[in-house]
């Protein structure tokens, strides 16, 4: 629950600023895009998440951890990319939050301590490129064109150096000399992470695929 919670919130930061940035540029954008959001679809917000989901490398996990929002995504493209986002962030604190509690455990090795404190900064930096990207779609209001890619590939580059972070951690907990209690565990939360932001990099470069698309006469 506190997760969800956490989730909702990010996703409502989001909203707020790309409707203050729509309606900072011109009131008929908003009147555009509350048109787009309510607009009638084909298919069912559980259908369109499903469907998306399909590009992902972990598909039955972007299902779980998205269909509890289908309310919130309805079948919108970008609502779909801020909450995958959103939960990536949620999932990254919270195992961050892990990993530090382990850092404090009785009897880890010197070469597990210093493998755990690299592991803390690596997660640290994943959270901040992950919280740049979320900034960076709220952003984007109705850009197109090479504004819309210029945004669009600052996402791109942030969750995908997110990923680079999360790999970074498991990395340093490789080799027989460190298979233990404290391996297991962090690799355990970690591993989840990294396949979470893994599905939410499929999603923001389906995202900016198809606007993309859209723009092309």
């Amino acid at each position: 629950m506190r997760e969800d919670h956490m989730i909702q919130s990010y996703i409502d930061t989001y909203i707020t600023i790309l409707l203050v940035n729509m309606a900072a540029r011109a009131g008929v954008y908003l009147l555009v895009f509350m048109s787009l959001v309510t607009a009638e679809s084909s298919i069912t917000p559980s259908e369109f998440i499903r469907s998306s989901c399909r590009a992902t490398r972990y598909p039955v996990l972007c299902v779980q951890c998205l269909m509890g929002y289908a309310s919130v995504i309805g079948q919108s493209e970008r609502q779909l990319t801020i909450t995958a986002l959103s939960v990536s962030i949620s999932r990254t604190r919270s195992s961050a939050s892990f990993v530090k509690k382990i850092s404090k455990a009785r009897g880890i090795k010197p070469r597990e301590y210093r493998a755990v404190q690299d592991c803390i900064e690596n997660m640290g930096d994943s959270l901040d490129s992950l919280s740049q990207s979320v900034r960076e779609l709220g952003s984007i209001g109705h850009a197109v064109g090479e504004d819309f890619v210029w945004h669009m590939t600052n996402v791109q580059t942030w969750v995908s150096a997110a990923l680079t972070d999360d790999n970074t951690c498991l990395d340093g907990f490789a080799g027989p000399s460190m298979n233990g209690i404290v391996k297991a565990a962090i690799k355990d939360r970690v591993v989840n992470v990294a396949q979470v932001t893994s599905n939410t990099l499929a999603l923001v470069n389906r995202f900016a695929s198809s606007h993309r698309t859209a723009e092309t006469p």
